[in-house]
């Protein structure tokens, strides 16, 4: 079986590294800095940054992935994809 704190220490640095990875994307005047672990750092459009945006949209992908993460649960977890 799994050493729970080796895996534990897996996922943090898989996380961490996640964190650090950016990726670019400009198209038809819309900028966008998303990291690694889908968290959006910059947009603009236009030219015009838009911070609010960028809090609203990280908000939704947060409560998202909870959404599921709480349905994988309910499902049994991993645990019940095997």
């Amino acid at each position: 079986m799994f050493d729970k704190a080796k895996l534990m220490a897996k996922a943090f640095k898989l996380k961490k590294a996640l964190e650090s990875e950016l990726t670019e994307m400009e198209e038809n005047g819309i900028s966008i800095k998303v990291t690694g672990d889908q968290k959006i750092k910059y947009l603009s459009v236009n030219g015009s940054e838009n911070k609010v945006l960028v809090e609203v949209i990280n908000k939704a992908m947060k409560k998202s992935q909870e959404n599921a993460a709480k349905k994988m649960q309910d499902m049994g977890g991993l645990e019940g994809l095997m």
